[in-house]
């Protein structure tokens, strides 16, 4: 590939503005689809069954059918100290909490980053998807952030994080364009905090008799020492997550994101299933206005949505598209 980056496609502008475009073309009436539920999962059987490629296109709501929960009892599980201390509610609240100083912070985000990131999920939805595609050329582009693709065994050349990876730092001014992986430094920031990590690599800490976790026994401080601060210029580091313009895409980022470019170029005359899973409407530009766009433009595809709740399409591309609303773990399961 070339290793000049300007001259590299970027599948992440170019799939969003074609999104965008064929959007404002659309009556805006959206439809669930035609059939019953069970004749959409064996539509959707066939065209898994004949197709050339599949892109899959996943967001948040893959990772919560696998049990990555932000809210709930994970959460109390590992941040009731953070609750009753700062009134955070869940997870996603937790990461844009003002905290009053980088120790504190960095408590917080040392543990939200190792559970949702370093910690297999509590169902084997990845690996069920995984089992679907396998011995299909297939390639997925995703606004998840918690690596779990990888860590089921998909290609990670055929893997395309648009939004950045939880295992990831950057510099927070950024002065410099490269990344920094974070396991190593996390897992000494959790042991600080009490907590221990088992020898199939998940997260423990004291427990009570009724076994809850004992908070009086894990501090939200981290030693200052253990703050990362950037090799370069000597800033703070901070997540490699997409918020501002600040984000780094590193070299990595650039490769994938052409390679998702040359995929979609590539099966451009073969018969492809855009295969859309958990895609809320945060991002819907990212992946669902673009996969919709290759439905509506170009005859050789076939859009499938699975999503618990937010199964649409619009009314011009009913006919070459199945939407299908429930757990995408079940969901998965049938189509196996």
């Amino acid at each position: 590939m070339n290793q000049n980056y300007n001259e590299m496609p970027n599948g992440y502008l170019e799939s969003i503005d074609k999104g965008i475009q064929t959007v404002k073309a659309f009556s805006g009436h959206m439809t669930r689809g035609k059939g019953t539920q069970e004749e959409r999962i064996q539509r959707l059987i066939e065209e898994l069954r004949n197709a050339d490629a599949i892109v899959i296109g996943a967001g948040a709501g893959l990772s919560t059918s696998a049990g990555l929960t932000y809210s709930g009892e994970r959460f109390d599980k590992y941040f009731g100290d953070f609750a009753a201390k700062y009134s955070i509610r869940d997870m996603y609240a937790g990461g844009f909490y003002p905290f009053p100083d980088a120790e504190t912070r960095w408590a917080w985000w040392s543990r939200h980053i190792y559970v949702n990131r370093y910690v297999l999920p509590p169902k084997p939805v990845y690996n069920r998807l995984l089992d679907l595609v396998k011995g299909k050329d297939y390639f997925v582009i995703t606004t998840n952030v918690d690596h779990q693709f990888q860590k089921a065994g998909f290609d990670k050349e055929r893997l395309f994080y648009t939004q950045g990876d939880y295992g990831l730092w950057q510099c927070s001014v950024p002065c410099h364009k490269r990344t920094y992986d974070n396991k190593g430094k996390v897992v000494k920031m959790l042991l600080s905090q009490g907590f221990s990590i088992g020898q199939n690599s998940e997260l423990s800490a004291p427990v009570l008799e009724n076994g809850e976790t004992d908070f009086s026994a894990v501090s939200t401080r981290i030693p200052s020492g253990l703050v990362p601060y950037c090799p370069v210029c000597g800033e703070p580091l901070t997540m490699n997550l997409r918020s501002d313009d600040t984000f780094v895409e590193d070299e990595g980022w650039r490769r994938a994101s052409a390679a998702y470019a040359e995929f979609l170029e590539r099966h451009r005359d073969k018969r492809t299933v855009y295969l859309e899973l958990g895609v809320g409407a945060n991002t819907p530009v990212i992946i669902k206005y673009p996969f919709w766009h290759e439905a509506y433009t170009n005859d050789n595809t076939f859009y499938a949505c699975i999503n618990y709740g937010e199964a649409f399409c619009p009314e011009e591309i009913e006919d070459k598209s199945v939407c299908i609303d429930g757990d995408i773990g079940d969901v998965l399961w049938e189509l196996s």
